[in-house]
């Protein structure tokens, strides 16, 4: 196959671009220029898309002995990911920044003009595996390390864009067996450091960045009955579940701390509480995308029928540990799939605007868009429609 590699001057990038050689692809790498602000060095593991990063992606396609191309996609970048990033957090919501970049970015943008310009498919660094049935049908899997599975963020691509996706990394060990691949092959970005945090954000103060750009907005911090505990300068600045930077004025009558509970951007104002008003046991996405036909068919079923699809897990967090859930039946609203799931076990400080991605084992099922969460019998954290009893119905 003809393989456009993502070189995004890291480790892991290269390593899979190697093995794509490996494999026996006709591989070119390109390195994507995502930042309108590219410092000449990065500040040790933040930031990313600087000149020394294109200048790493281009050493190693020399190792490698594969041609090497940079491509320009700031202006998509900031169009897609950053403009939505800013629009969610001014919203009242959280999003995920890499779930977005993998959405129009990397496998968007990257993947059609690679199609376009005749490749077969696009090879990248991400710790995720894929496995192909019998019927040739793609599956998302979590990676072999699970302290790297990004399959998290993958998961909103979709079945369409995964079949023309390779992830050579999703079988080894450990970060550390990759470094090690690195190394035997002569890739000086062995010993690099990982970049962390957001990427467009190099200096790590996203309260910062956010205030930089949609400006300072003073308002008040209410408890949830409504007494004003403090002040901010922009609710956009806040998320369910922080505790730490909320400068109240006092502490709680009980002493306990404070966390927020939710962000109301049109009141500008934020609610903080105590910590057992975070749990929720219901969460309501939207946006989904399923990975495979079988689960249209579920859904047209489970409209008619009230079953529900379980026991699958969900996760909501990019680190968070997965928690036993059922999916409750269905509802269509226009070109809109929303999602309603129930938990097995409660959540603390769900947000709106996080993923929301549907396992099966290690299988992705799919991914949605949080946009409420509830807790059954108890507050809502946000507007929520009422909960039906899901009746399980375990689907391979």
């Amino acid at each position: 196959m003809r393989v456009l590699a993502a070189l995004s001057g890291g480790v892991d990038s290269a390593v899979a671009a190697a093995r794509a050689v490996d494999a026996g692809h006709e591989v070119v790498g390109v390195h994507m220029a995502l930042s309108r602000t590219r410092d000449q060095l990065r500040t040790g593991s933040r930031g990313c898309c600087s000149i020394e990063d294109a200048g790493d992606a281009r050493r190693a396609a020399d190792v490698l002995g594969i041609p090497y191309y940079v491509w320009d996609l700031s202006q998509r970048f900031e169009e897609t990911v950053v403009a939505d990033f800013l629009a969610e957090y001014a919203a009242g919501r959280t999003p995920n920044p890499c779930v977005r970049c993998n959405e129009h970015v990397k496998f968007a943008t990257l993947l059609d003009k690679a199609l376009a310009l005749g490749f077969d498919a696009v090879c990248t660094g991400h710790y995720a595996r894929v496995v192909e049935r019998a019927d040739g049908t793609r599956e998302l899997h979590r990676a072999r390390d699970a302290a790297k599975d990004q399959s998290y963020v993958l998961a909103v691509m979709g079945p369409d864009r995964l079949a023309r996706s390779l992830f050579p990394l999703g079988d080894v060990s450990s970060k550390d067996e990759t470094r090690r691949e690195a190394a035997a092959r002569g890739l000086s970005v062995s010993a690099k450091p990982d970049s962390y945090d957001i990427c467009f954000v190099a200096d790590g103060d996203t309260q910062g960045f956010l205030r930089d750009r949609l400006g300072a907005q003073p308002g008040e911090v209410v408890d949830s009955r409504g007494e004003v505990v403090g002040t901010h300068d922009g609710a956009y600045a806040y998320t369910v579940g922080q505790r730490r930077g909320l400068a109240l004025g006092r502490p709680a009558a009980d002493g306990r701390p404070r966390y927020v509970l939710r962000v109301e951007p049109v009141a500008n104002r934020v609610v903080v509480g105590p910590a057992d008003e975070l749990v929720v046991d219901r969460v309501l996405a939207d946006r989904a995308v399923w990975y495979d036909d079988r689960y249209d068919a579920w859904r047209d079923d489970a409209a008619r029928a009230g079953d529900g699809l379980g026991p699958v897990s969900v996760q909501v967090r990019a680190h968070g540990a997965p928690v036993a859930a059922t999916v409750e039946p269905p509802a269509r609203h226009g070109d809109v799939d929303r999602v309603a799931v129930r938990l097995h076990e409660p959540l603390r400080g769900v947000a709106p605007g996080q993923s929301l991605v549907v396992y099966a084992g290690t299988r992705v099922l799919g991914q949605a868009t949080v946009t409420s969460t509830e807790r059954v019998g108890g507050t809502a954290q946000a507007p929520a429609q009422a909960a039906g009893q899901a009746v399980v119905r375990t689907t391979a």
